[in-house]
């Protein structure tokens, strides 16, 4: 049983040929979902044999794995990252899908140095206090507190088949079934970012069991697409998909918590820049993610 592939591109023309040969030996249908390259990557894709949709607008992954999903009628599809290189057969995440009642299976990603990308693989779903903990850059000056391995799976064995909340949606085969039942990704979160958080969560909430199969593995290089985007431009696209995940999965005092996490994360990043300057241009930069906070403080969810 060969699942269909759907890979979604954005500028990916340096990462996509060995995606694309590497996914076409190991699966049914391929399709590329394309928003606004303007790189060639539409042409690569073309000249791979894959089935393409062009979007003339960056219409976000969320949107654009709807498409690729709903293009296909095949049971299983595989949502594929284009910085990612599958190393192994697609069998064993089939295997983990086909279950009773198992409605998405994510792999193992691989760095180059060949050992699971932890902390980005497999997560659980973010609490409140995990998401402040993001905010204020708790996890990043102090990585192994009890809120960021509880968060990221740091306590987890990533070579052992297991039970999931959230694997990557860089690499999740998915039950069509399931997507359908769910009612797909959510288009609001734009352009990226807890839009596969959140369709995990609903897949869940469903009554759809989620599984980690390390037995299928795909080199991944990570963020070629979103490190190009301006850096405050990345703020506001990580900052606004975190609120929008809060207010639909939290409740308003603790999206209030939230939006007073983000005004001092944000602050704690601006400021430095601001006197390293000697300029307020990068507190300009910031102003539309600290109006997003402020506004939740005000008025939560």
């Amino acid at each position: 049983m060969e699942p269909g592939v759907v890979v979604i591109t954005h500028n990916s023309a340096e990462v996509l040929p060995a995606c694309l040969a590497a996914a076409a030996g190991r699966c049914g249908d391929l399709v590329v979902v394309d928003n606004a390259s303007r790189d060639g990557t539409a042409a690569i894709a073309r000249a791979s044999g894959a089935r393409v949709i062009v979007n003339q607008e960056n219409r976000g992954f969320a949107a654009a794995a709807n498409q690729g999903l709903a293009l296909l009628d095949c049971e299983f599809v595989l949502l594929l990252n284009p910085d990612a290189v599958l190393e192994t057969s697609l069998e064993p995440l089939v295997r983990a899908c086909s279950a009773p009642g198992v409605g998405a299976a994510g792999g193992k990603l691989a760095g180059e140095d060949g050992l699971a990308q932890r902390g980005f693989t497999l997560r659980r779903f973010p609490r409140a206090a995990e998401l402040a903990a993001e905010a204020l850059l708790l996890n990043r000056a102090w990585p192994s507190n009890p809120l960021n391995r509880r968060y990221r799976c740091l306590d987890a064995d990533l070579e052992q088949a297991q039970e999931a909340e959230q694997p990557a949606g860089a690499f999740l085969l998915i039950r069509r079934e399931a997507w359908r039942q769910a009612g797909g990704f959510d288009e609001s979160f734009f352009p990226v970012w807890f839009e596969d958080v959140d369709f995990c969560y609903r897949l869940r909430q469903a009554g759809w069991r989620i599984r980690y199969e390390p037995g299928a593995v795909a080199r991944h290089r990570g963020g070629h697409a979103v490190l190009r985007m301006p850096w405050e431009e990345r703020q506001a696209a990580w900052y606004g998909s975190l609120l929008r995940y809060a207010e639909k999965h939290l409740g308003s005092r603790q999206v209030r918590m939230l939006g007073f996490a983000i005004l001092v994360g944000v602050s704690l990043r601006v400021w430095p820049a601001v006197a390293a300057e000697r300029s307020f241009r990068p507190l300009r930069s910031c102003g539309r993610v600290l109006r997003l906070a402020a506004s939740r403080c005000c008025r939560g969810g």
